[in-house]
C-alpha cells in the first residue's frame, strides 16, 4: 500500500509595512498574519529580540507549540487505547534556540513538561511508558533534528 500524503496549506501575509517598506531594517515591522481556510487568524511577529512585537506569536513559539500539541494528541490517543483515563493535561514546554554571532539560529533542544491528572491508582508506570510511544509517533518530533525530551509529572485524582 503506498504512503498516504497529507498536504497542509497556510497563507502568511506581512503586515509590518509602515509606509517605507524595507528601506532599512529599522523602519519596518515584523508583524504578519497566518491564516488557513475556516480557522481563526494567528497574529505573528518576530521574537522581540529580533525587533518583533511581543504580543504576536513568533516562529519559535509556534514550533514549540506544534511539538507540544502533537505529543499531547498522540499521548491522549494512546492512553484512551490503553484504558488509562486522563482527566487533565497541561504542558509547560520550553525550547532553546542558539543564535550565532552572525545572527543565524538553530534550535538546540525542546523540553516538554506535561502535568497530567490520571483517574485511578497504579497507572503511573504505564502512563509514563506511553510518553515514549507518543514521542516515537509524533509527526513533528520525528521531523526535527534536535532532541525533544519529555518529563511528565503525574497526579492521581
Amino acid at each position: 500500500m503506498p504512503a498516504k500524503r497529507h498536504i497542509y496549506t497556510v497563507e502568511t501575509e506581512w503586515t509590518g509595512n509602515h509606509g517605507l517598506g524595507t528601506r532599512s531594517w529599522h523602519v519596518y515591522g515584523r508583524n504578519h498574519v497566518i491564516v488557513a481556510d475556516g480557522k481563526p487568524a494567528i497574529q505573528g511577529s518576530a521574537d522581540p529580540s529580533f525587533h518583533g512585537d511581543p504580543t504576536g506569536w513568533n516562529p519559535g513559539e509556534l514550533l514549540l507549540a506544534s511539538l507540544s500539541a502533537c505529543h499531547k494528541l498522540w499521548y491522549l490517543g494512546l492512553c484512551a487505547g490503553a484504558g488509562i483515563v486522563v482527566t487533565a493535561y497541561r504542558d509547560h514546554a520550553e525550547a532553546v534556540m542558539v543564535e550565532s554571532p552572525m545572527g543565524e539560529g538553530v534550535f538546540e533542544s525542546a523540553l516538554l513538561r506535561p502535568h497530567i491528572s490520571l483517574s485511578g491508582l497504579g497507572l503511573i508506570e504505564r502512563a509514563q511508558a506511553l510518553h515514549d510511544q507518543a514521542h516515537a509517533h509524533c509527526f513533528i518530533a520525528r521531523s526535527v533534528t534536535f532532541p525533544v525530551i519529555c518529563e511528565p509529572v503525574f497526579q492521581i485524582v
